[in-house]
């Protein structure tokens, strides 16, 4: 429990703000009153601005007590009064009717407010330790006279598209350019005392109140601060609306021109959010933050390195405080393999990204997430990576976190939901969250329209289409989830999570559709580079209850190329289907890049709150119509085998749903005769794998390898694809819930090129290239586990937890695990045993 908070004896400039402001209150309140009883007070004010007077010397009233009592909230709503003062008086003495000498009295009486709120002993009464803890270390940067200056001048532009606003607006009008210059401080002192308002009521309704006040509040500041603002008039509550929006589409604008990112705002506000909270007792523990750049494999880090465009990341290796090598990756080479492996040490029975279970009769998926609980269950026995005090943040599986938030499978035996309302309310609520993220949104979107066209009138080959709800989704994915995920990993440093896991996909989703090494996919690439320096300037502040070590680590890398059907006219579906008659089982619903979007509605469904109830009523008619779909997606009646053709990148699976166990070479060679031999033969296929009486075989256009035994006729087909090949292979065959054929596309080792089995430029599930070779990012005191490595490298998803595991122990985590066979000895590539 938290010790109680002490404060120091009352500072006397504190006792003197208290008093003047209680002073203030009685002599507004006292003019009210008097106002009220006369007639020739009536005659020159109306009774509202009589009122409005009462009411706010009341409410200085109030302020001075909580002033007294050391409310921080009141010192802000204190100093916004007087700033506002402050700006009335400018106004007064630059106009031709203004008083200057009245200007003069009223900007010193609030300038003595200011000075007493905002002394060191002030700062001292009305601040805990952590709050100014926050303020030195993400304000030492800013105190270099090129900070200021460059601030002073982002202030200018400020001032310049306020009065841009205000010209584009048709129901606002100011007297001048002061007036601008005021109405941009005046939206700047609103902003900072009614964001935490708009908080609470965000907070009590959860998502759709997060939503709703992201729209209406920035409508209500930009509104309230135009009313107040001397020289400025609004026309109506509309017009405010109309304002605010524009402000915020030309503020992010401004924000793009300073370089100013999302991520520095974000970083301020959310931990100031954050540390609302009891502060835990520290336990000398250090705490480990795993970021996972999905998709981002060995080659292509070592090749932006060297480029210089990862400043972070090279700053990390070559100041000697991390160092990085290269894993390898086993096939199916998915997130959801990897995933599994890394977080619970086990991807056994999980074939690919989608297949067909035979035990279910019908399609797994893994980015749904009744399916990732399904696999969850399957591959954890409770003692996965993040199980002692962790968190998990957006990923597929929870590692056995304590707590999950944006978690595909949600969490065994704990909290399914993003979190309390406040973790997102904050985000959606403050400029720096929803409106700024909203807007970069719609600028992503439109830069993917235009980069897409580029693509083509350049005639950049290979692409694929980049168009439809993709524009959407690279948006969302690459600014919005972005910028949430950011905010709940410092939500979770705050709090003194032990350990945190998170995904971020914004690479891997824009380089399937634009390519490997495409500018677009870089830059990408370059924003996470960004996060990093944030996440590392929160760990390095000294607010945290624990010190944090940032491990980085992906799950497959990327392989690009042509697609099947763009080089052969077809689809791997078309051509089994040519050879066999079968009726296809219709898997086009099942897409991969909307997973992480359905799951925020699905989020937002488990919060206990008005907008909660309502998505949960919404979810379960959904859940009801997909039941329909996924009746009707049963392969047609008629002739020929029902067959399940799914494709995860390069890696081709070919289930026949109606057989109740996997068909063997020869079962295949009797019911479907020539089709082995077509597909072995096909010049887009490498090879194929299916189960001969033997064990598992190989088989390629002159040759096979039988993989049980290692025995090869002919030319070897998997001699192309590296040494372990063979060994991935027979792993994964070897699951019943593996395809009837495995189907892996040829591979041009000139340009090292792949032929995906999806209408996706770069992709991954295969080998061939660089998807099998994902990086680790480590601190360089912490050493391999050389008992781990394979020909100097850790080889499989599994091996990789395993030195995870071991780096945390070293730590003095998993204490409690430790004997439970965590630590036991493990040959090179054996899995963990789940537990049912």
């Amino acid at each position: 429990m938290p010790a109680p908070v002490t404060r120091a004896r009352r500072p006397p400039g504190v006792v003197a703000l208290a008093a003047l402001t209680a002073l203030g209150g009685v002599l507004d309140l006292t003019v009210s009153i008097l106002a009220l009883a006369g007639d020739t007070a009536r005659a020159e004010a109306s009774t509202a601005t009589i009122v409005a007077l009462g009411l706010l010397g009341a409410g200085l009233i109030a302020a001075a007590i909580a002033l007294w009592r050391g409310s921080n909230g009141a010192r802000i709503v204190v100093s916004a009064l007087a700033g506002l003062r402050v700006l009335e008086a400018i106004h007064q003495a630059t106009t031709p009717e203004g008083s200057p000498a009245t200007a003069v009295v009223v900007a010193a009486g609030a300038g003595i407010t200011l000075a007493l709120a905002w002394t060191p002993r002030a700062d001292r009464w009305f601040q805990g330790d952590r709050e100014r803890d926050l303020a030195d270390a993400l304000g030492g940067e800013r105190r270099t006279v090129r900070a200021r200056a460059a601030r002073a001048a982002q202030l200018a532009v400020q001032t310049v598209v306020v009065a841009a606003t205000i010209g584009l607006t048709p129901g606002v009008t100011a007297d001048g350019w002061i007036a601008a210059l005021l109405a941009a401080a005046a939206i700047a002192l609103v902003t900072w005392v009614l964001q935490p308002v708009w908080l609470r009521i965000a907070g009590r309704f959860g998502w759709a109140g997060a939503l709703t006040a992201a729209l209406f509040a920035n409508a209500t500041t930009v509104g309230l601060a135009l009313w107040l603002a001397p020289g400025v008039d609004v026309a109506s509550p509309a017009w405010a609306l109309v304002a605010s929006w524009i402000l915020t589409v030309l503020m992010t604008l401004v924000s793009w021109l300073f370089s100013v990112g999302t991520h520095d705002y974000l970083l301020v506000h959310a931990t100031r959010m954050a540390m609302r909270g009891d502060r835990p007792e520290p336990d000398g523990v250090p705490g480990v933050l795993f970021v996972q750049l999905d998709g981002v494999s060995a080659p292509l880090l070592e090749q932006e390195l060297r480029a210089g465009n990862l400043p972070t990341i090279a700053r990390w290796i070559r100041g000697g405080t991390h160092t990085w090598t290269e894993w390898t990756a086993r096939v199916p080479s998915t997130t959801p393999v990897s995933q599994a492996g890394i977080l619970h040490g086990s991807s056994r029975g999980i074939p690919a990204f989608r297949w067909w279970d035979r035990e279910l009769g019908r399609m797994v998926v893994a980015n749904r997430p009744d399916d990732a609980a399904l696999i969850e269950e399957r591959v954890s026995d409770g003692r996965g990576l993040l199980a002692d005090d962790g968190v998990s943040i957006s990923n597929l599986f929870s590692g056995d976190a304590g707590r999950s938030f944006l978690t595909m499978s949600g969490m065994r035996g704990g909290e399914r939901s993003l979190g309390p309302s406040r973790s997102y309310a904050a985000f959606f609520t403050h400029p720096a969250g929803f409106a700024r993220a909203f807007t970069r949104t719609l600028g992503e979107m439109a830069k993917e329209v235009w980069q897409a066209r580029r693509q083509e009138w350049r005639g950049v080959e290979p692409r694929v289409h980049r168009g439809g709800s993709y524009v959407a989704l690279r948006g969302i994915t690459n600014v919005l989830l972005r910028d949430l995920n950011v905010a709940l990993v410092i939500e979770a440093m705050m709090e003194g999570a032990r350990s945190i896991y998170v995904d971020f996909v914004d690479y891997d989703e824009i380089a399937h559709h634009a390519g490997v090494t495409r500018p677009e996919s870089l830059a990408s690439l370059y924003g996470l580079d960004a996060v990093l320096r944030t996440l590392e300037q929160v760990a390095g502040a000294g607010i945290t209850p624990r010190e944090y070590r940032i491990v980085l680590v992906s799950d497959h890398g990327q392989s690009q190329g042509a697609t099947f059907l763009q080089r052969y006219g077809m689809t791997l579906e078309e051509l089994v289907a040519a050879h066999t008659g079968g009726r296809a089982l219709d898997t086009s619903h099942d897409e991969e890049t909307w997973g992480r979007v359905r799951l925020l509605v699905s989020e937002a469904a488990a919060q206990d709150s008005v907008s909660g109830r309502a998505a949960r009523r919404a979810l379960r008619r959904r859940e009801a119509d997909a039941a329909t779909d996924a009746g009707a997606s049963s392969p047609d009646a008629g002739d020929g085998p029902a067959l399940a053709v799914v494709g995860s990148g390069n890696l081709g699976g070919i289930w026949f749903t109606e057989s109740p166990r996997p068909l063997t070479l020869s079962e295949l060679e009797a019911e479907h005769p020539g089709l082995v031999e077509a597909l072995a033969t096909h010049p887009g296929i490498g090879f194929l794998v299916v189960r001969a009486a033997s064990g598992p075989v190989a088989i390629g256009p002159r040759g096979l390898h039988r993989l049980a035994t290692g025995e090869i006729e002919g030319e070897d087909p998997l001699a192309p694809f590296g040494p372990g090949a063979a060994s991935d292979l027979a792993r994964v065959a070897a699951f019943p819930e593996a395809p009837d054929i495995y189907v892996n596309s040829l591979h041009e080792p000139a340009l090292d090129e792949v032929a995906a089995f999806e209408e996706l430029v770069g992709c991954h599930g295969g080998l061939g290239g660089w998807q099998t070779r994902p990086l680790l990012v480590h601190p360089s005191e912490w050493s391999l586990d050389e008992t781990l490595l394979e020909h100097g490298r850790l080889r499989g998803a599994e091996q990789v937890h395993l030195q995870l595991v071991r780096w945390l122990e070293t730590l003095g985590h998993r204490e409690g695990l430790r004997g439970q066979g965590d630590d036991a000895p493990r040959g090179v590539g054996e899995e963990a045993a789940a537990t049912p």
